[in-house]
């Protein structure tokens, strides 16, 4: 059994700063690419940052130059720093991960329980 845990949310000000982290639990055999999704109301869940476990990142135009991600695999946790925050990025933000259980051949997708982001104006 896998369990994704985020945490790090909360209410800040424009032009705060917030550090998520996701913690991955489990019989885990290997962790593929880990991401970070959010989700506003009334709108479609996104991709906000991702990292493969080369290192590799990408992320969403709208926090580019804002946002950084990162993992330390010996922890098998991604963390997502946010720093000059706008209220705009106020949703609900998921952890995302692909990962390989021990015994298993292939690697599936996990997703966290969401933390809370509101920024104020």
């Amino acid at each position: 059994q896998v369990q994704l845990v985020d945490s790090g949310g909360g209410l800040v000000q424009a032009g705060g700063s917030l550090r998520l982290s996701c913690v991955a639990s489990g019989s885990i055999a290997s962790i593929n690419t880990m991401a970070w999704y959010r989700q506003a109301p009334g709108k479609q869940r996104e991709l906000v940052a991702a990292i493969t476990s080369g290192g590799s990142t990408n992320y969403a135009d709208s926090v580019k130059g804002r946002f950084t991600i990162s993992r330390d695999d010996a922890k098998n946790t991604a963390y997502l720093q946010m720093n000059s925050l706008k209220p705009e990025d106020t949703a609900v933000y998921y952890c995302n991960a692909e990962i390989a259980n021990i015994g298993a051949w292939r690697y599936l997708k996990y997703w966290g329980q969401g933390t809370q982001v509101t920024v104020s104006s």
